[in-house]
């Protein structure tokens, strides 16, 4: 596996020893908190200024470390807080899809659909479900990974290369999806807190990303599937490794579905195509229930509404799997259901509250229009094409993610700036996320930062006693880099054809 050795090796042992003498997301936001204070008081007297390219007004860099400024965070830090886009959204989101992992839907979902699969395209489908698993947050850590190397090893290939396919889908290809899941509303409400930093009634859908995301899942699933076969496969096929899991554990896994599962899945099928039913029914016809007024469809209650209506049917869904298949017995079940899950959304909220602080100290002190002004300036000085500044903006990101573990941490950390600068030349919030989002993805798999990357570690050990760090990062390397390269060539792509990225949300603005 890994050559301890090897500079790589050892390059990639700094990056994580640097990694983690960074402090926690949280005290990282309370630490910034105090840095935008210094600099608002520091610029302030400078009298450091800048032009609105669009109405011509000076701003001015104003003092946070004042009277005014003092009253200001006292008596708007629960508003700040509260009125934060990515906190509502995201914890409606949870509570539906909640249901559906406690009730035991999502993995019962995923072990039908893994057990299916034909042995020839055992990894596309390993790989597909993995990204369509970010859906249910852990589920696909704790559930996928583990029963991708059971299967891999039941149809007599190696364990561990199940166990990679599987990791490259749910990590690596987060941001993809066929469905709008709580890191779209999570992301697009940064976004559009970033955004009204120069455009102050701009809004980003959660549906910003949509067409691409869908797109961007099949795409995934390819790459993810040929680097399984093509690099990988040769080598971990090739090894003899006695198995150590034993028979009855591999029949157990064989026949996790109980013949309740199935039921309860069955009722899901049914309820799922009466739901997307309904959803056309007020779609479709020109008068249709779910359209706005004037009959559209971008500025419908469904577009504004699609986080809960996501809720919605994962709460449903759940609460129907659960009560076919036994697993729920009373209303309590499901109450208790959406309490798990946002008992899981503590840390959430607590990172949450000081970023909200962040985002607004960085917009009352005026430093973050200044600066995307100014950078908007340089940008524009430099004449580099679109395509180019997002490829770079994705490189970024990749970095970054290989210090900062959280994708909202660095999105809230580094939004206030790049979309504001990114706005002011004409390239869209929507397209600085989604820029973002690959960049974000692709290095989940090399960053031991990332916290599920040491249960990997153990899953791994399971079947290779001698396996560590650098095996993990030596094994999904090929992912990261097919991934990050592969994936930004799908953006440029996208950005030559101009084509939309989601409902009413383009490459370009005015």
């Amino acid at each position: 596996m890994a050559n301890q050795d090897s500079w790589v090796y050892r390059s990639l042992l700094r990056i994580e020893h640097a990694g983690n003498r960074l402090p926690h997301p949280t005290l990282l936001f309370l630490y910034l908190c105090g840095l935008v204070l210094l600099l608002s008081a520091i610029f302030a007297s400078l009298q450091v200024s800048a032009v609105h390219p669009v109405n011509g007004n000076t701003i001015e860099a104003l003092n946070l470390l004042s009277r005014d400024g003092l009253h200001q965070m006292l008596s708007k830090a629960v508003t700040n807080f509260t009125h934060f886009a990515p906190v509502g959204t995201v914890l409606v989101a949870i509570m539906g899809i909640g249901v559906a992992e406690h009730s035991g839907l999502m993995a019962a979902a995923l072990k039908a659909s893994v057990l299916k699969a034909p042995r020839r395209l055992l990894s596309f489908m390993v790989v597909l479900l993995g990204v369509l698993s970010s859906l249910a947050a852990d589920t696909g850590y704790v559930v996928l990974i583990p029963l991708a190397a059971i299967i891999f090893q039941a149809a007599g290939r190696h364990p561990v290369l199940g166990i990679a396919a599987a990791f490259a889908g749910v990590s690596g290809g987060f941001s993809a999806n066929l469905l709008i899941g709580p890191i779209d509303a999570l992301l697009a409400g940064i976004s559009t807190e970033a955004a009204r930093l120069v455009a102050t009634d701009y809004e980003v859908s959660a549906a910003g990303n949509y067409y691409f995301i869908v797109v961007s899942t099949l795409v995934i699933s390819v790459i993810g599937t040929w680097v399984t076969e093509t690099i990988l496969a040769p080598r971990f096929d090739a090894e003899t490794l006695a198995s150590q899991t034993s028979e009855s554990e591999q029949q157990a896994w064989s026949h996790s579905l109980t013949s309740a599962d199935k039921a309860g899945l069955k009722a899901v099928l049914v309820f799922t195509a009466v739901f997307i039913g309904l959803l056309l029914w007020g779609l479709l016809p020109e008068t249709g229930f779910l359209r706005g007024d004037d009959g559209s469809v971008l500025k419908s209650p469904f577009i504004k509404g699609i986080v809960l209506l996501i809720a919605l049917y994962g709460a449903l869904a759940g609460w129907l799997f659960g009560k076919v298949s036994g697993s729920y017995q009373s209303s309590r079940d499901f109450v208790e259901g959406m309490e798990n899950s946002m008992a899981t959304m503590a840390s959430y909220l607590v990172l949450m509250f000081f970023a909200a602080q962040f985002v607004n100290y960085f917009a009352w002190s005026q430093l973050g229009i200044i600066a995307a002004i100014n950078g908007a300036e340089l940008l524009q000085a430099l004449k580099l094409n679109s395509a180019l500044l997002l490829v770079g903006f994705v490189v970024l990101a990749a970095a970054l993610n290989l210090l900062i573990g959280s994708a909202s941490a660095k999105w809230a950390l580094i939004a206030p700036v790049f979309v504001p600068m990114f706005f002011l030349i004409g390239i869209s919030p929507e397209a600085a996320q989604v820029a973002y989002r690959i960049g974000d993805s692709s290095t989940n798999i090399i960053t031991p930062l990332m916290p599920y990357f040491g249960v990997v570690v153990a899953f791994v050990q399971k079947y290779n006693k001698e396996a560590g760090i650098g095996t993990i990062i030596a094994t999904m390397l090929p992912y990261s880099v097919a991934f990050l390269v592969l994936w930004s060539a799908l953006l440029v792509i996208w950005i030559l054809s101009g084509l939309p990225l989601g409902p009413g949300a383009g490459i370009f603005v005015n």
